[in-house]
């Protein structure tokens, strides 16, 4: 009796294991070593190979965006000059570095560069910016597909950063 019970268990087994149908769920481990899978971003080529977009001069470009026309007083307002380097300092200084290329461009010299209207139209909707302006576009791929984060910043905080910007040379 013990051996027919022995044999109608491992019969069972038996039968359990060759139709268990097995199924391997392949699973994407990162091995040391080896590179995880990264999704790239598509960016276009630059409409110009002859200066990078953080060197071009596109004064006569406002960008895209709300801010369509922005007069600058002759004077620098000092107030806003240290809210604007407050809040460059907290917000943007992760990416971009006075004077040196980082993760996103240099703000030295921007003025002399792009229009007060791009630079705030970029700081408060780069998204928007990156979509619909061709410097943009380039700027994000001379940077290696870096997009620029959206701060939520407002209207009086981008333009309290860009009074700060007046002041960088």
């Amino acid at each position: 009796m013990r051996t027919i019970g022995k044999f109608a268990f491992l019969f069972t087994v038996g039968i359990l294991i060759s139709c268990g149908g097995k199924e391997e769920k392949k699973e994407e481990r990162i091995q040391i070593g080896q590179k995880p899978k990264v999704e790239s971003i598509k960016v276009e080529e630059p409409t110009s190979d002859e200066v990078p977009a953080s060197k071009r001069i596109t004064l006569d470009n406002k960008g895209v965006g709300e801010i369509k026309n922005l007069e600058l007083p002759a004077t620098i307002d000092n107030a806003m000059v240290e809210r604007g380097a407050a809040l460059f300092k907290t917000n943007c200084t992760a990416c971009h570095k006075i004077g040196k290329r980082f993760i996103g461009p240099s703000p030295s010299g921007i003025m002399e560069r792009r229009s007060p209207e791009w630079i705030m139209n970029m700081i408060l909707d780069p998204q928007l910016m990156v979509a619909e302006d061709r410097c943009a576009k380039d700027l994000l791929v001379e940077f290696n597909g870096a997009a620029m984060a959206n701060q939520n910043m407002t209207k009086e905080q981008a333009r309290d950063i860009l009074e700060y910007f007046r002041t960088l040379k």
